[in-house]
């Protein structure tokens, strides 16, 4: 009997509904989302590519575009699949390592690429306000080393997560109402008092968030002051273009993330399938968006890229023997 009540509490499998409500949608819902993937794949793996070929591009601000890079890969891969399984072939058990495998992975690339952000805003900061020392502040090996404290720090949050999942009794429910293992849907359909996982989620969420925007926030805060003084017009637009890819993909990643992270815990009134196709939103747009913002926004990769493109055509067209 006490083996049946631990089963009975702590299930071995959940089940992954995809989109309640929509379920007679999820075929061609699955045409779009299998889209967007695959082409977030060919870009980020694309900057990758380029970057790691060229010599000339081996700066620090190109390495942290191969993180961000590989940080988007990460979130959209931790998901993305297992979504197209359940559209596609109706495959909705996920064994409960496999939804904490998930959860821990999934909030460790999204945090780990809003470190970058705030990385890449610094990195913007020392270009524009102290041009002369930029080689010696910003060196291959502090990006780096930023980039592994980043890191080191969405793991040391995110991972009490699934150990405080771990401890949760689930009762006769292991339906989750969503096409992922994210902490608070799991969360919710525990039988037992998530208060516990409520309050570190969210503080977890709050220290990072607002951490992370204040520090962006006082570096462009500078790059303006600094920018002000200049006389010159023309510099001022110089310096602000520098800066729009940035901007960009910041206005594309933090709202999404906001208003995902907000409404698991006051969107009573929002309807499931609106939360859960714009928490896949989060997760497909940024990775889509970003490498096309950086390859027009950034001269030199834009320029690597197109030597690329005009490369690889000719040798696709010399392949073509006349029939």
């Amino acid at each position: 009997m006490a083996t049946f009540n631990y089963t009975h509490l702590n299930p071995t499998t959940f089940v992954l509904m995809g989109i309640p409500g929509l379920e007679g949608a999820h075929i061609w819902i699955s045409i779009p989302l299998s889209t967007f993937y695959i082409i977030s794949l060919l870009g980020n793996v694309t900057v990758l590519f380029v970057v790691g070929k060229e010599q000339t591009l081996h700066q620090p601000m190109y390495l942290l575009l191969c993180m961000l890079a590989l940080t988007e890969i990460g979130t959209s891969t931790s998901v993305i699949p297992k979504a197209l399984c359940i559209f596609w072939f109706n495959l909705k058990d996920i064994t409960m390592g496999g939804c904490l495998t998930q959860t821990f992975f999934l909030h460790t690339f999204s945090m780990t690429h809003s470190a970058i952000l705030v990385t890449m805003a610094f990195d913007r900061y020392v270009a524009i306000c102290n041009p002369l020392r930029y080689a010696t502040i910003l060196t291959n090996t502090q990006v780096a080393k930023l980039g592994l404290v980043g890191l080191l720090r969405a793991v040391l949050f995110i991972l009490p997560m699934p150990l405080l999942l771990s401890r949760l009794p689930f009762c006769d429910n292991h339906i989750i109402p969503h096409t992922y293992c994210d902490h608070m849907s799991v969360a919710k359909v525990s039988c037992g008092n998530i208060t516990l996982n409520k309050t570190y989620g969210l503080v977890a969420a709050f220290i990072v968030i607002v951490l992370d925007l204040t520090l962006i926030a006082l570096s462009y805060g500078l790059i303006i002051r600094a920018v002000l003084r200049i006389s010159s017009k023309k510099a001022h637009l110089k310096a602000f273009s520098t800066c729009t890819a940035h901007i960009s993909v910041m206005l594309i990643s933090y709202p999404l993330l906001l208003f995902s992270t907000l409404t698991h815990r006051f969107g009573q009134g929002i309807s499931p399938h609106v939360h859960i196709i714009l928490a896949n939103l989060y997760i497909l747009v940024p990775p889509l968006l970003n490498p096309f913002i950086y390859g027009v926004k950034t001269k030199e990769l834009h320029d690597k890229l197109g030597q690329y493109i005009c490369r690889v055509l000719p040798l696709g067209i010399t392949d073509i023997k006349p029939g």
